[in-house]
């Protein structure tokens, strides 16, 4: 097994400009290895710029938002481009590869989500073990299920170890809440970086899947 795992997103935009991205975790903490960032990071990606009003970490600690400061580059490629826009993408794991022709909100949501969770911000953390299972491009179905099996396998893990079980689902409302209110801030602190709807609405595409979920679970959907 190696130390790292690795996804490689390749982006073709309609006008013919390529660009790929390598997202590395490291085992078995998932967590994001850094690359080479421009300096000084933009203005956006401060704490204090539109900082999550659940956040509970300090500018003298962490000037700059840890999701943020990974993805400037990110930002700055899609930054003209519109949500409605095709494209195509191929997404390369160590055990397969995945392609498809589709939406660029869609695209960029699927890189985004990975960005989001691994990058050390201690809301999304909890989401992080479904990066180790990450299904690119996935639906709101496909999604709720992973969702839902990650949580029960958990609690298969506390019930083993002594603690109580919550088999009937009962917090994991509570932790999709948080998601949404980071998802919904981060949205205006992408604003500020004068881009395009495109990073925006993938942005508020994760934010529906997260909204599917606790719907689901509020209304007995599940069924």
């Amino acid at each position: 097994m190696t130390t790292t795992i690795n996804y490689r997103y390749d982006f073709l935009l309609p006008g013919g400009q390529e660009r790929s991205f390598d997202l590395l975790l490291e085992r078995p903490g998932l967590d994001l290895l850094p690359t080479a960032t421009a300096e000084p990071l933009p203005p956006w990606t401060r704490l204090d710029c539109c900082q999550c009003d659940n956040c509970p970490l300090r500018v003298e600690q962490h000037p700059s938002c840890p999701i943020a400061a990974n993805i400037p580059e990110f930002v700055e490629f899609f930054a003209d481009a519109a949500s409605y826009e095709k494209i195509d993408v191929r997404i390369s794991t160590d055990e397969r590869s995945y392609v498809k022709h589709t939406y660029t909100a869609e695209a960029i949501s699927s890189l985004l989500g990975i960005y989001m969770v691994t990058s050390g911000c201690p809301i999304m953390d909890k989401l992080r073990p479904m990066v180790r299972f990450h299904l690119p491009l996935a639906t709101s179905e496909e999604t709720t299920f992973r969702a839902l099996a990650m949580y029960l396998m958990a609690q298969y893990f506390v019930s083993r170890s002594g603690g109580t079980p919550d088999w009937d689902l009962r917090d994991l409302p509570q932790i999709y809440e948080q998601v949404q209110i980071v998802n919904r801030s981060f949205v205006e602190r992408l604003r500020q970086s004068a881009i395009h709807d495109a990073n925006l609405n993938a942005v508020v595409r994760l934010d529906a899947l997260a909204a599917i979920i606790l719907i689901s679970l509020d209304t007995g959907a599940l069924d």
